[in-house]
């Protein structure tokens, strides 16, 4: 889907949750990377590996100037001999740390391995957000949850096109404090001459 795509489903979206909805988790998703200075996580479910949201957040992530976007994908099926970027296993869900991120995306419930992975993630002081409609437990651990549930308006896919679109727009929160007029016109000149979106 490219931006003009996305730009056309936002048309229909207007005035549903669903707008408002991806754009908050693309919000939180880019305010805790960005804060935290990346280390993005990204991991599906054993039958569901979200490839399709990775590439789009590293097309984001260089389209933005925003590179704590770009994730590492966590794979079910990793093997050592695959290139490094493929190779890495769930195991590294139990060695995340504070400051990094957690995305977990899941269709359905997912199994007991995954939970662990999450609970052990977030009891390190990673900060998980989930997508899709994984279920009460796993909404449960999570810091931002994004429910999408089977039957939804929106499939799954098209809701991870959404997010990604959104975070890499949505700006750094401005600092707090009274701004000059010369700073706040100098930010509306950048956001008048930024470059178009992405395509993907």
């Amino acid at each position: 889907m490219d931006a003009v795509r996305v730009a056309l489903l936002r048309e229909v979206l207007a005035g549903t949750e669903w707008l408002g909805a991806t754009r908050r988790f693309a919000g939180a998703l880019r305010g805790s990377v960005v804060s935290h200075g990346g280390g993005l996580l990204l991991v599906g479910t054993p039958e569901y590996e979200p490839w399709h949201l990775a590439a789009h957040l590293v097309d984001e992530a260089a389209w933005s100037g925003t590179p704590e976007l770009r994730p590492t994908l966590v794979r079910h099926d990793a093997r050592p001999s695959d290139p490094a970027h493929l190779a890495v296993g769930p195991g590294r869900l139990a060695a995340a740390r504070r400051g990094e991120t957690l995305l977990v995306v899941s269709p359905d419930a997912p199994g007991a391995d995954l939970l662990e992975g999450v609970h052990d993630a977030r009891r390190a002081g990673a900060t998980v957000l989930t997508l899709g409609d994984g279920g009460d437990e796993l909404t449960t651990m999570s810091h931002e949850a994004l429910r999408v549930p089977d039957g939804a308006e929106l499939d799954l896919d098209t809701v991870q096109h959404l997010v990604s679109a959104a975070a890499g727009e949505n700006a750094v929160p401005a600092p707090r404090g009274r701004r000059r007029l010369r700073d706040r016109l100098s930010r509306l000149m950048d956001q008048l001459t930024a470059p178009p979106p992405a395509r993907w």
